[in-house]
């Protein structure tokens, strides 16, 4: 797995996870310090020249440094809601997000919001790398990700374990605030375009949706996810006080 720039290498090294660091032959402050963590931290270090740096990331804003990574643990959802204790889990289902930056941005507002994971299809779906790491400016490295063969079963085994699963979907009639975010909780969100399938709709608990006040009719994916989960965040701050 290929990642780069600062933000996204720095965590990956703090994380344990780089197994070389690929340096062009740019010097400045943050440059230094990156090739001194990786050092600290025993990582393998080659200078190599720009086009090197742009073919590794495939035409990627890499800022001179390319990591290569160790393989991410893939956890399973139960593990997933087994490290959220003794909180009751608040988890992302993503249904088929392609775009990287969407899983890029999705990534950094879950760490943000001190959501427990996300659980993602292995299939028509956005690589954990690259620009999608890019755009999680880090938490890439930190968020744990569980990778599933089908939604609709992971949705399944979500309600076994008594986490609801809360769609969102712009056809409901809920609004996406009434929902009780204080008890296990799984958000769903849907692909760029299509939202959410119909099999992946038909097993929610909920569907809910967020209003629309303007000309538009909905919100990019990785926006409503941000929407979703800070409700969440609020919701139990306020019944923590």
């Amino acid at each position: 797995m290929i990642i780069y720039g600062f933000n996204p290498v720095i965590e990956a090294l703090r994380a344990g996870r780089v197994r070389r660091l690929r340096v062009g032959a740019r010097a400045d402050k943050r440059t230094d310090e990156v090739v001194a963590l990786a050092k600290r931290s025993g990582v393998a270090i080659e200078r190599t020249d720009a086009a090197a740096l742009e073919r590794l990331a495939r035409g990627g804003v890499h800022q001179g440094i390319v990591a290569e990574l160790a393989p991410a643990r893939d956890y399973s959802i139960q593990e997933l809601i087994e490290r959220a204790a003794p909180a009751a889990p608040l988890l992302i289902v993503l249904d088929g997000i392609e775009d990287p930056h969407n899983l890029g941005a999705i990534t950094r507002t879950v760490d943000a919001a001190g959501a427990h994971g996300v659980i993602r299809q292995a299939r028509h779906a956005a690589a954990l790398d690259g620009a999608a790491a890019k755009a999680a400016a880090g938490a890439m490295a930190l968020v744990p990700f569980a990778t599933v063969a089908n939604i609709a079963r992971a949705l399944e085994e979500l309600k076994e374990a008594d986490v609801w699963t809360v769609g969102l979907a712009g056809e409901a009639t809920d609004s996406y605030d009434v929902v009780d975010y204080t008890l296990p909780t799984a958000i769903v969100l849907g692909g760029e375009g299509e939202g959410l399938r119909r099999l992946t709709r038909d097993r929610c608990d909920r569907l809910v949706r967020i209003p629309m006040a303007g000309a538009v009719d909905s919100l990019n994916v990785s926006v409503a996810a941000g929407v979703a989960l800070f409700e969440a965040v609020r919701q139990r701050t306020r019944k923590s006080r």
